[in-house]
């Protein structure tokens, strides 16, 4: 076997040291994604879709209705994926269930981890948050905890019944201030049927 003049073989020695350096730097860092990212749902797991236009909720398994509950009511601003603090739009997007309150003034509520990553994002490239924020929400959303509420993208909101409230408001207007509203038995109803954890997708 030849050997190499010099300092060539000190050179390769530590040319495949780093090499092997890198290499364990890249796996842990995509474990670390891994581990971070959110389990996607099962297509045994219940999860959720609020049609906004056709104001309908859906309890869904795989693609599969099991389910439905129409005539919901969403924010007094409509529905954006630019909500921000005191529109009164529901945020569109995808959440996750990470509190449910009850008892509540509205009878029940599956208090959402709005705001998520994605819309955190887009707020953090215009300038409407800073990144020490764009960071706490997102820790909290990849680590399940309900992310900063007090943020200029607003918070506090979810899936609720009526509570003490009128039914022929909720019938004939959009009346939230973001959240999505059922009547007391519907909501009554989706407590059988989702937990914290569960997907909410709102479009």
């Amino acid at each position: 076997m030849r050997t190499l003049p010099g300092n060539t073989g000190r050179f390769v020695r530590f040319a495949r040291g780093r090499a092997v350096g890198a290499w364990r730097v890249a796996v842990v860092t995509l474990l670390w994604a891994v581990m971070s990212a959110p389990a996607p749902a099962s297509g045994h797991e219940n999860w959720v879709r609020v049609d906004t236009q056709a104001a309908t909720l859906s309890v869904m398994r795989g693609e599969e209705v099991i389910a439905s509950f129409p005539d919901i009511a969403i924010g007094r601003g409509g529905a954006s994926r630019e909500r921000q603090a005191g529109d009164k739009r529901t945020p569109l997007g995808e959440f996750r269930v990470v509190k449910v309150k009850e008892p509540s003034q509205f009878r029940r509520f599956f208090i959402i981890d709005y705001p998520n990553e994605a819309r955190a994002g887009l707020a953090l490239r215009r300038g409407e948050i800073d990144e020490v924020t764009y960071r706490a929400i997102r820790t909290a959303v990849r680590a399940g905890r309900l992310p900063p509420q007090n943020t200029p993208l607003g918070g506090n909101l979810g899936i609720h019944g009526l509570g003490g409230g009128d039914p022929g408001i909720h019938e004939a207007f959009n009346w939230t201030q973001g959240c999505v509203a059922l009547t007391n038995e519907q909501v009554d109803r989706l407590t059988q049927l989702i937990r914290v954890g569960t997907r909410v997708v709102i479009d």
